[in-house]
């Protein structure tokens, strides 16, 4: 989407070009973008255009629109798909482990929207989030190596009316994980705020500035040192339920980033039988033991309620068979 500023030339400012000054008062603006933007006539002073040149005066009135980039277009690929539903308006997909949503920095092809592209012959909605990327189709997302369903929409209309199910929090979802240790109590809710972590950039953390985040969990089998989850959201953020387990000293097994693939819990008596234990079952799962299990909502189109369930992947079940 476009940027727009309006910026009044403070009193005593020496006069200078119009570009040099947008340049050091417009966010992650360069030159050439400030120099083009003119050009285009996306800049009035005083309500009209004029010149890179302009020499700008104290009490002048700059409008500035700057432009969105324009978003990379995905490409179609011949890409295998799970798909558990499809229709005219929408298609509910099991993601495998490992595929991420859409492309993004570092992963421009391989994507679940580039398979998608293919299968349905670029048939998807076109409603954009992103200035940069383009997401056709998807309405929500799952963590690149979290595994499940998705729903993902045929048109902007669909689109829209799913986007609302999200927004009401009306969609039923259900996430299973395996997670370090063994629960005091059988059903709980964590309820922190989550930002971008301090120290880690690219990782998310329980930071009092940060989004209200609520997680529902229920404990469905205790198994040794680990317990196998059933997780409900009141809240989509970024890493929700894994950074929330860490929080409460039970992350997921597996985890790379959030403390799973380090021994967290150690039984009563356990020695060396135990660590091999331990490493074998790291080695059967390369990834956080996660998958949205069960999807529910409203068909756009039928006013129909639809319900979706799904196997647990081999990874995730050759973990809990080695438990049992």
């Amino acid at each position: 989407m476009p940027r727009q500023f309006e910026i009044v030339v403070p009193p005593g400012k020496v006069r200078e070009r119009l570009d040099v000054f947008l340049t050091r008062h417009v966010e992650n603006a360069t030159r050439s973008k400030v120099q083009k933007a003119i050009d285009e006539g996306h800049v009035l002073v005083d309500g009209k255009p004029v010149k890179p040149s302009h020499q700008v005066s104290p009490g002048e009135k700059v409008h500035v629109t700057m432009p969105g980039p324009t978003p990379h277009e995905a490409v179609a690929e011949n890409i295998p798909l799970n798909i558990l539903f499809e229709d005219d308006y929408l298609i509910v997909v099991n993601k495998a482990a490992g595929m991420v949503t859409h492309p993004a920095h570092g992963n421009y092809t391989g994507t679940l929207v580039n398979a998608l592209l293919y299968h349905c012959s670029g048939k998807l909605s076109e409603i954009e989030d992103d200035e940069e990327f383009a997401r056709p189709g998807i309405v929500h997302r799952l963590d690149k190596d979290t595994s499940g369903l998705l729903v993902v929409a045929k048109d902007d209309v669909t689109h829209a009316k799913l986007a609302d199910q999200f927004f009401r929090r009306t969609i039923e979802r259900e996430y299973w994980a395996l997670v370090w240790g063994l629960f005091k109590k059988p059903k709980g809710t964590i309820e922190a705020n989550l930002g971008r972590s301090r120290s880690d950039r690219k990782k998310i953390a329980v930071v009092s500035e940060g989004k209200p985040a609520v997680t529902e969990y229920e404990v469905l089998r205790a198994l040794e040192f680990l317990s196998l989850v059933r997780l409900k959201l009141q809240t989509g953020r970024t890493h929700q339920i894994r950074v929330h387990l860490h929080h409460i000293h039970h992350p997921v097994f597996g985890d790379p980033d959030y403390g799973g693939r380090r021994i967290v819990h150690y039984p009563t008596g356990a020695g060396v039988k135990f660590k091999e234990h331990v490493h074998h079952l790291l080695s059967l799962i390369d990834r956080q033991a996660l998958h949205a299990k069960t999807l529910g909502f409203v068909h756009p189109a039928t006013g129909k309620f639809m319900k979706f369930d799904s196997e647990l992947p081999d990874d995730f079940a050759g973990v809990l068979n080695g438990l049992q």
